[in-house]
């Protein structure tokens, strides 16, 4: 393979404790790691159900994004794991705050059994740099 694979972890979102990293990029696609709504630097989620950790699971997403140089433009593909699916227009609320004055990604969702640390959402995203 001509290309790296390059792995990244910016430090401002998941504690070093986790093993696995934010997101690894080829060439001009960033592959970020699913984010939930954790208060950043912890493993504690936000309070106050789906509409807070959604909008903290995204600004996670929007900071794993900066600390590539990218912005929520750059996204091109996400995938929404709720951990019930009765919260999807819920979710979408939260959604449209974050792509107001720009194109949203491309998106698919699904309900889940169960989420790390009881997460009612985790988002994982593609994005091109």
């Amino acid at each position: 393979m001509s290309a790296q694979i390059e792995r990244f972890n910016s430090g401002r979102v998941l504690p070093a404790s986790v093993p696995f990293c934010e997101g690894t990029a080829l060439g001009g696609l960033v592959f970020l790691s699913g984010q939930l709504g954790n208060v950043p630097g912890t493993l504690a989620l936000v309070e106050g159900g789906i509409e807070a950790e959604a909008r903290q699971a995204l600004a996670n997403i929007r900071t794993v994004l900066e600390a590539q140089g990218l912005g929520l433009a750059s996204l091109l593909r996400c995938t929404i794991m709720l951990a019930d699916i009765g919260e999807w227009a819920a979710f979408n609320g939260v959604w449209r705050e974050f792509f107001v004055d720009q194109a949203m990604p491309a998106r698919s969702a699904f309900g889940c059994a169960g989420l790390a640390l009881g997460a009612r959402v985790e988002i994982e995203c593609i994005a091109a740099r």
